[in-house]
């Protein structure tokens, strides 16, 4: 079985942080966590200290592994929950998110 790491980078909406952070611990871990394949879910917080000094546009990390040997399908079966009752996207999260699928070698 192939196995992928789901690196989602967000941010809560202005004012709405603690919102977000109750929405995401919650819920949207276990949403996610019941999507087949989802074996494993972990968030960060940005740290204070950092290696290079850039500019960090997200405060918040979260590290989803999965197992699936049809990775296009599982991506599809993501996109087909989200937004639905099965996994609600609360308002407190910020549009510009960013979602990235690695598989490992």
């Amino acid at each position: 079985m192939a196995r992928y790491v789901l690196v989602v980078h967000s941010n809560p909406v202005d004012g709405r942080e603690q919102e977000y952070n109750e929405w995401y611990d919650k819920r949207h871990l276990a949403d996610l966590l019941a999507l087949p394949g989802v074996i494993a879910a972990r968030r960060y917080t940005l740290a204070q200290a950092q290696v290079t000094a850039a500019p960090q546009p997200y405060r918040y990390l979260a590290l989803y592994e999965i197992e699936t040997e049809d990775e296009q399908g599982w991506v599809r079966a993501l996109h087909a929950r989200a937004g639905t009752a099965q996994m609600p996207i609360s308002e407190a999260l910020s549009k510009t998110l960013s979602g990235v699928l690695w598989q490992a070698l």
